[in-house]
């Protein structure tokens, strides 16, 4: 019988007790979305990742970017770069914000970030990859993990990163089952997640195609990863980190959670933003896409978050 008070795998010394974790996705796994995810049973908070050019600056992005509450524990701070002087500069500020994990994203395929040598990029330099965990890992007290992807379709590299990652002291490998050039498309090689497994003696999470329960033990069984990580299938499906298909979801979990992700988004942006930014998360909540286009756009118009919750109480309704 599975032991839910026993830790699933440890990340060098920090304890996890689940084994499905969301996705750190820009523009989605924000503070109120992913602290929501976490209490429906991610095991882990990773938080959309930041530019280590701006937490060494004044913006107050990284701030935002970083929020966390203490019940989320564990959290992962996520980073990019392409200078490892700056990543450990911009990684020891951070450090004194007490995260439990700092991680280094070397997966984004977003054309302006893996060009520069960041994301995605950063596995075309497998040296700068060595000496950046090197740095990192002799200086942080915090464990340094990494998310890679399978690499380029001219370099294929990621047995390699993964081996460079392990043996330079990083606690844990995140792999999406795809390439730069494939973003998002076709379909997860699970095969390369599963040698990546075979290759090294730390903890790896797989992503990539898990969208319903089947697939996270599939996923499981396929490439015995420690931890299966969910992106988009999470965005429509929050409850699928409580054990729910998306048809399974009572009527009334799908409303307390309308409620509750609206109410964090007004008390996180403010009435205007927290109300706007909510929106898309509500097209997916609600199935949307099964009513008409007049009815989508009169659900998405701007509008104070107390009329736009009665709004949505009353499509709640019409679906019950």
């Amino acid at each position: 019988m599975d032991d839910k008070t026993l830790p699933k795998f440890y990340v060098r010394d920090v304890p996890v007790y689940g084994d499905t974790v969301l996705a750190p996705m820009d523009g989605y796994s924000d503070w109120p979305f992913r602290s929501l995810c976490r209490r429906l049973g991610s095991a882990m908070s990773y938080t959309e990742f930041v530019k280590v050019e701006k937490i060494l600056s004044r913006s107050k992005e990284p701030a935002k970017r970083l929020y966390f509450e203490e019940v989320e524990r564990p959290v992962t701070f996520q980073l990019y770069g392409d200078d490892p002087d700056l990543i450990l500069k911009a990684a020891l500020k951070v450090q004194e914000l007490n995260p439990d994990i700092i991680d280094i994203n070397m997966g984004c395929p977003a054309k302006t970030i893996a060009d520069r040598g960041a994301g995605v990029g950063m596995m075309l330099t497998p040296l700068k990859v060595a000496r950046t965990f090197r740095k990192l890992v002799r200086a942080l007290r915090v464990p340094v993990t990494g998310k890679i992807r399978l690499g380029w379709e001219r370099c294929k590299n990621y047995k390699l990163i993964a081996r460079i990652v392990e043996e330079e002291g990083g606690s844990l490998i995140a792999i999406h089952g795809r390439t730069k050039e494939q973003r998002y498309s076709g379909h997860a090689d699970w095969d390369a997640i599963a040698e990546v497994k075979s290759l090294v003696g730390i903890p790896v999470i797989g992503s990539g195609d898990v969208r319903t329960l089947a697939d996270i033990q599939r996923m499981k069984q396929h490439t015995r990863c420690d931890a299966v990580m969910i992106g988009r299938g999470a965005i429509a499906n929050p409850w699928i980190f409580a054990g729910y298909d998306r048809e399974q979801v009572p009527q009334q979990m799908v409303h307390e959670t309308i409620r509750e992700h609206l109410q964090k988004s007004v008390q996180f942006y403010g009435e205007e933003d927290g109300q706007r930014l909510f929106r898309k998360y509500a097209v997916q909540y609600l199935l949307l896409r099964t009513l008409d286009r007049d009815a989508r756009k009169e659900i998405l118009k701007e509008r104070p978050s107390g009329e736009f919750l009665e709004l949505l109480n009353q499509v709640y309704a019409v679906m019950t």
